[in-house]
């Protein structure tokens, strides 16, 4: 792959990824509430999904969900109604001894199923697969150098937004702050289901 080509991917991951989105945003508040070990299970889960997302995108999936509408609509209802259920239980939590418990955990599994249904991740695969991968001679070669790019820009941003969410825990504390603090988050997961509805 040219330098000029590799740069533009260099920058188009760093904007997508560390933008706010659902899975940073998530990051960050599992971090706030539970901690950063806890969290870590859902910021490995992201690049693992993602990666899984990219291998199928350029096996052909990517071309289905483009060519197929009632496959994008599922995809897209799918996506934001786990949005809202998340928000709903995000904005439920008050305490962190409440938010410790199973009230605001999303496991591995789950992570990686929130990719397939992350229009973010959607749009930023289709636009990779298309600028890319297919309908290159090098295809298979040019995967095999995004699919660890990728990866690496996934796990760091989520890491980082998780980073932040636990320095804030013991801020977050006192008072109504969680409580405020979750609201927030469960409203930005609630705009980005709203934006998904807009799309």
């Amino acid at each position: 792959m040219p330098l000029t080509e590799f740069t533009a991917l260099f920058l188009l991951a760093t904007a997508m990824s560390f933008t706010p989105g659902p899975n940073t945003s998530l990051a960050t508040a599992i971090a706030a509430n539970r901690g950063l070990k806890p969290a870590l299970r859902f910021v490995l889960a992201v690049p693992v999904g993602w990666c899984l997302m990219l291998l199928l995108c350029s096996a052909g999936l990517g071309a289905a969900v483009l060519a197929v509408p009632a496959l994008r609509w599922a995809i897209k209802a799918a996506g934001i109604a786990y949005l809202l259920w998340l928000a709903w239980r995000l904005a439920r939590s008050t305490r962190l001894a409440q938010a410790d418990g199973s009230h605001l955990s999303v496991g591995f599994w789950e992570g990686v199923a929130l990719q397939f249904v992350n229009i973010k991740a959607w749009l930023m695969l289709l636009a990779i697969v298309a600028s890319w991968i297919i309908g290159r001679d090098d295809g298979g070669t040019r995967l095999l150098l995004v699919l660890p790019v990728m990866a690496g820009f996934a796990f760091a941003s989520n890491f980082a937004y998780a980073a932040l969410g636990s320095l804030l825990r013991g801020w977050l504390a006192q008072g109504q702050r969680l409580l405020w603090f979750n609201r927030a988050m469960g409203l930005v997961l609630a705009v980005t289901a709203l934006w998904m509805i807009a799309a």
